[in-house]
């Protein structure tokens, strides 16, 4: 079950409760959602009460707490966005499921498969949903270019689908997407009063498996939604550049992962090829604002590139988080679908790593 709002008005718009307004937060999250007409956000829990207090006053939130628990206590919600880091997912995130709101975070799931699975029994038992924030699947062209896939395979008029090929080159994925968000020096605490673990910390630069579920989880979740069924990793060259996969119905699929790198652009790309033609898709920066990717389509009477609106990825995945909380779509990816991510992870580091 997807909607606990099925009587809701189709005019009344969603009240939407934010757990954590720092630089994600702030900038690939609120902005988005006070800026959409479905939903208003009414309240903020942040533990920078200084921040707290200027971010609200920016965005024009009522209320504010210092914790989630405190705000979910208090006010009547219709959703949760909890933009936090992965790594404290498995301790922040179920006690939110307790409120049984529809839940939206950051990739990935979690910082491990055994974190993952702790948060997943959480949800259960909660009996509420968890959308997982793989905001490329929201970008207008990859939203086209899925239907088109489907489309062609249902068809059948490029033949079979036979090979899926993602590239993800280092580059600056900011693209000026931060130049507006508010800073604090005050530092974040736990709910036991220690300093909160960083994103600079030594266990997390110094970790292959981190820098990979950090980074390259998204093309992970990209290839299976491109592919539209489960898959396994068959190879990963010692180099660290090739991921090899096998789907389900045996199609082959293949991410590059920075085979070069770029300073002056951002040049992700996805390629699905049928036996008679292709779906491209190339994806802007992830906090660019108002620009969509681009598909290109081929087949034997040419090449169509369809005009897409000018809405960023960001800002349709708050869209589609409301229209998912309304019960109009499924979440684009859910918490049981995100924890396979998680898997295929530490299966490319164990043929790696040869472990």
């Amino acid at each position: 079950m997807f909607c606990r709002l099925a009587d809701m008005k189709t005019n009344q718009k969603l009240r939407i409760g934010f757990v954590g307004v720092g630089g994600m937060g702030q900038c690939a999250h609120l902005r988005n959602y006070t800026a959409i007409d479905d939903c208003e956000v009414v309240a903020i829990s942040e533990p920078r009460p200084q921040l707290a207090q200027r971010v609200a006053a920016k965005y024009g939130v009522a209320k504010v707490y210092t914790t989630g628990a405190e705000m979910l206590a208090k006010e009547k919600l219709d959703g949760i966005v909890a933009s936090q880091p992965f790594f404290q997912h498995a301790a922040l995130i179920p006690p939110l499921y307790q409120a049984k709101l529809p839940v939206f975070t950051e990739k990935p799931l979690a910082e491990s498969v055994a974190s993952a699975k702790t948060i997943l029994a959480a949800l259960k038992a909660s009996g509420t949903w968890h959308m997982v924030g793989y905001h490329k699947r929201s970008d207008p062209a990859t939203m086209y270019a899925k239907a088109e896939i489907e489309r062609l395979k249902q068809t059948g008029e490029l033949g079979k689908l036979k090979y899926v090929r993602v590239v993800m080159p280092a580059g600056d994925w900011i693209a000026g997407g931060f130049s507006d968000m508010l800073k604090s020096n005050e530092p974040v605490l736990t709910a036991s009063g220690a300093v909160a673990e960083s994103w600079d910390s030594p266990r997390f630069r110094n970790s292959e498996h981190f820098q990979f579920v950090n980074y390259y989880i998204h093309q992970v979740n990209m290839l299976r939604h491109l592919l539209g069924e489960p898959y396994r990793v068959t190879l990963a060259d010692k180099a660290g550049v090739l991921l090899v996969a096998e789907s389900a119905s045996g199609v082959t699929g293949i991410i590059e992962l920075s085979p070069y790198s770029t300073k002056l652009g951002w040049h992700e790309s996805a390629l699905v090829a049928f036996e008679k033609g292709y779906v491209k898709v190339e994806l802007p920066a992830p906090m660019v604002m108002n620009q969509p990717g681009r598909v290109e389509i081929y087949t034997e009477k040419g090449t169509f590139s369809p005009q897409l609106p000018p809405i960023h990825a960001m800002r349709q995945q708050a869209i589609n988080f409301c229209r998912a909380i309304r019960g109009e779509i499924k979440p684009l990816c859910d918490a049981v679908e995100a924890l396979e991510d998680l898997k295929v992870a530490d299966d490319y580091i164990k043929l790696w790593k040869g472990i």
